[in-house]
């Protein structure tokens, strides 16, 4: 049984001490090890470049809350697991929160959830229209990040596409019912490189999953061309990308782009395999073993294709029947044969699904605002949160056990320790859980990313 008495709360315990609790500690943050989150920002200079790309046309004497100060408040607080602007009404008194958005007086609160509101109401909203911000920019801004992070030009740049879905459940605009998803969605595209994310494209769902892939490859491109001319590039994607204007223009001289997309499996080209999947199907009777045959062959379908091209094929048969599987491409097999362009190339594209999967931990599915404009900037706040911690990540944890962990895993035993806050008039000091288990890891990550 619970007693309350003046703020004291006593519980019985199973030993021969009582257990009594009180909020009388002071300032104490569950947030201290985002100083890591901090210092990763200060390498890579990304929050004092997201306010160059909005436009804030609010009076400067009447200005309480910066605008920089707001992106870095909801930035950090997604990125440290707060998804609704309802948290900030708690995190705006929050002295640590206040420190890692730049607030000078630590004294006066942060902006409160209705201010944090009317900066994702963008321009074109008819009742807040005073903040709005440039697409171009923020797309701009993601591969610059890209580029400074590479001491040197790389040999080959993989620009991983996918698209996904993000389920809606209130009248969002542009909501349209997808049969195969089955349910009303949005379908925004993402382009990674490697880890590193390049683009977030908020998409309707009524519409091809390559919609608008050739438009932000065309950017990215140029954008990577014109810091690294000789850099080669290839396109991964799935059989979704598959579309004759996408692999037309990435053979065009003047671009010099190869690809390698899924190729949807139709009756013809079974049949041209057929006679390899009748080897794998006795490899597999005689083994008991799932078995594959890899065979290639030039294709060009009948209305489509403007050119034949060449098609990888993985004839292999399982347990359950036939598996067969598809690749086009325009690699030459004198550089991926087509065993290991399968295996060791096209596959590794699945990590990318795990990157996706990532922005869904920044809330990148909380896109409930009026408009498509300020769910698109919804969209690219998860994409910086997400950007900073894979810094973070890149930056500071490779080596240690944590190199390859997931945002929530890193949010979880990272980000989340408990820290008395002691402000002064020349300092702001932090005393960190003296319990905390991953003591080096952090010490280690700090020394990383001292500037």
């Amino acid at each position: 049984m619970t007693e309350c008495n003046q703020e004291v709360f006593s519980f019985a315990s199973h030993f021969s001490r009582r257990v009594e609790a009180s909020f009388t500690a002071g300032q104490v943050s569950t947030d201290g090890g985002a100083l890591l989150l901090r210092q990763a920002d200060r390498k890579i200079g990304l929050l004092k470049r997201v306010a160059s790309c909005f436009t804030d046309r609010r009076s400067p004497l009447l200005v309480e809350h910066q605008l920089g100060e707001m992106l870095s408040q909801r930035i950090y607080g997604l990125a440290l697991g707060y998804e609704d602007l309802n948290d900030h009404e708690q995190l705006r008194h929050d002295p640590l929160m206040a420190v890692l958005s730049g607030r000078r007086k630590l004294e006066e609160p942060l902006a409160g959830k209705s201010t944090l509101n009317r900066l994702e109401l963008p321009g074109g909203s008819k009742r807040y229209h005073k903040i709005d911000y440039e697409p171009e920019k923020l797309d701009a801004l993601l591969c610059d990040l890209f580029i400074e992070s590479r001491t040197e030009e790389p040999a080959q740049i993989v620009l991983d596409l996918d698209a996904t879905d993000i389920p809606l459940h209130g009248h969002q605009p542009e909501r349209f019912f997808h049969g195969y998803y089955d349910s009303y969605c949005y379908l925004p595209l993402y382009i990674f490189a490697g880890d590193q994310l390049l683009c977030a494209l908020l998409r309707p769902a009524n519409i091809d999953g390559a919609a608008g892939a050739l438009d932000e490859v065309k950017r990215i491109v140029a954008q990577l061309r014109t810091k690294w001319p000789t850099v080669r590039i290839v396109l991964r994607g799935d059989s979704g990308f598959c579309r004759e204007e996408l692999m037309a223009w990435c053979e065009a001289a003047e671009n010099q782009v190869d690809f390698l997309f899924g190729l949807a499996r139709n009756s013809r080209l079974q049949k041209v395999v057929g006679k390899q999947m009748q080897e794998a199907k006795l490899e597999h009777a005689a083994t008991g073993k799932a078995a594959r045959v890899f065979t290639e062959f030039d294709y060009q379908t009948h209305k489509s294709w403007a050119r034949a091209r060449r098609v990888v094929a993985k004839a292999e048969y399982l347990d359950k029947g036939e598996n067969p599987r598809f690749v086009v491409t325009s690699i030459t097999p004198d550089k991926w044969a087509a065993r290991e362009l399968y295996e060791q190339f096209y596959c590794q594209r699945g990590e990318m699904e795990n990157r996706i999967k990532e922005q869904m931990c920044l809330f990148a599915y909380r896109l409930s605002t009026e408009e498509m404009k300020g769910n698109q900037l919804r969209l690219y706040l998860s994409a910086l949160a997400y950007t900073l911690v894979e810094a973070l990540r890149r930056l500071a944890l490779k080596g240690t056990e944590w190199a390859e962990a997931q945002v929530d895993t890193i949010r979880l035993k990272l980000f989340k320790i408990g820290a008395l806050v002691r402000i002064s008039a020349r300092r702001v000091w932090l005393e960190l859980n003296s319990t905390y288990p991953w003591k080096q890891i952090y010490a280690r990550a700090f020394d990383a990313l001292r500037c």
